[in-house]
């Protein structure tokens, strides 16, 4: 046979086996020095070694792999990988080792592994909070409070606090905070109607909660503002209310804001006129009742979520006349849980008052709230209004962006 022909079919036989092995798992090619050729062996399974090679007659020998050596994945090796030494200073063994996997080292609580060495995890000092905690492979990531957040302690787990609401709770800042002090409050001893504090009303809320999914709308808040008619909200006015409140709560704030702005236009007075009468009605079911600091307490125990403390409890009996502390409390609710819906939640509460000694009376009073503010049409109407307001500025912005 020509020489050339001939070597061209041993490399032609050469790269079949080759793609052979490309497309077969656990395969590998072996020289067999019996026919001077390479055979397809076939590899030893993970926790195995090769303890004799294939030949052309005979198949793979495969062996378990001795105490203190592992092998995590099939193999064509002569013998197995040796497990890790014994974990050093300040290191526990996670994952022992086994045939299949090695020894696992991992420092232990409040430390991380860096150049072999397990430091201590980085605390943030006072004005810092924890952007995201240590880990065992990681160090702590600490970020500077923002505006109206503060940390006062020095440590790798806690987190930015933001600043106490003096007005929610009835009182006013004698002291304002910053990155490292927590707002400082004191008695409000302003005679003006709100001495309680209540911020956002029943009634406001109502109103001002219309379904407008403002977390898919980029610069709501100032798409909201810039549609309002008459006197127009400052920048800055509004930057602060960003940076204060939640999300449901600007709308709130905003709209508050801009009726205090607006007293003489014609529909902040309308609405102000209506928002008086829904109040005069809501005082009406639930201003009479007096009830106990038991009561109260059961009453804010039954709702979802984070519940008012019994501090606050005694705060708004002392500040708050007996009509408005069923109200302040319902306020306190929701700024502690986010801003969340009053009127679900308490819906969702009375259901749960049934089982305790609770005045059916008050029972009775709370849910003819929620079908009054339920059924109150006029608030429907102005949402409906503010709703093509904001969808007209919003059209209006997408065109000029077009």
């Amino acid at each position: 046979m020509n020489k050339f022909l001939c070597c061209t079919l041993v490399l032609l036989d050469i790269s079949i086996k080759w793609s052979v092995q490309d497309v077969s798992p656990h395969k590998y090619l072996h020289y067999d020095p019996g026919t001077s050729r390479q055979v397809m062996c076939d590899q030893c399974p993970p926790g195995s070694y090769v303890k004799q090679h294939c030949t052309a007659t005979s198949p793979t020998v495969c062996a378990p792999c001795p105490d203190q050596y592992y092998a995590e994945d099939w193999n064509s090796n002569d013998e197995c990988q040796y497990c890790s030494a014994v974990c050093k200073e300040l290191q526990y063994v996670k994952q022992e080792c086994t045939s299949t996997q090695d020894r696992v080292c991992e420092c232990i609580e409040g430390r991380y592994l860096e150049l072999e060495f397990c430091l201590k995890h980085t605390e943030c000092p006072p004005g810092f909070g924890v952007a995201q905690p240590g880990t065992p492979e990681s160090d702590t990531v600490c970020k500077r409070c923002p505006e109206g957040f503060f940390s006062n302690v020095t440590s790798s787990k806690a987190a930015c606090q933001k600043h106490t609401n003096c007005s929610a709770l009835g009182f006013k800042i004698a002291l304002k905070g910053n990155a490292v002090r927590d707002n400082i409050c004191q008695e409000n001893t302003d005679t003006s109607p709100q001495k309680c504090g209540i911020d956002v009303t029943l009634c406001e809320e109502a109103l001002f909660r219309f379904a407008v999914p403002t977390l898919l709308v980029p610069n709501w808040l100032n798409l909201l503002a810039d549609s309002l008619p008459g006197t127009k909200l400052s920048t800055e006015n509004i930057e602060r209310i960003k940076q204060r409140h939640g999300s449901q709560e600007q709308t709130f704030q905003l709209m508050k804001l801009w009726k205090q702005q607006n007293k003489e236009q014609d529909i902040a007075k309308k609405i102000n006129q209506d928002i008086e009468l829904c109040e005069s009605s809501v005082l009406r079911h639930i201003g009479h009742p007096n009830l106990t600091f038991e009561h109260l307490n059961t009453l804010m125990a039954s709702l979802p979520g984070k519940k008012v403390g019994k501090e606050d409890i005694e705060r708004t009996m002392k500040l708050c006349q007996p009509t408005e502390q069923v109200l302040k409390l319902l306020n306190l609710w929701r700024i502690k849980n986010g801003d969340q819906d009053t009127i679900k939640g308490l819906m969702y509460g009375l259901k749960h008052l049934k089982t305790y000694h609770f005045p059916k009376t008050t029972i009775q009073s709370l849910k003819k709230v929620i079908k009054f503010l339920q059924r109150f049409t006029m608030y429907r109407l102005y949402q409906k209004l503010l709703v093509e307001m904001v969808g007209n500025q919003i059209k209006s912005v997408k065109v000029r962006c077009v």
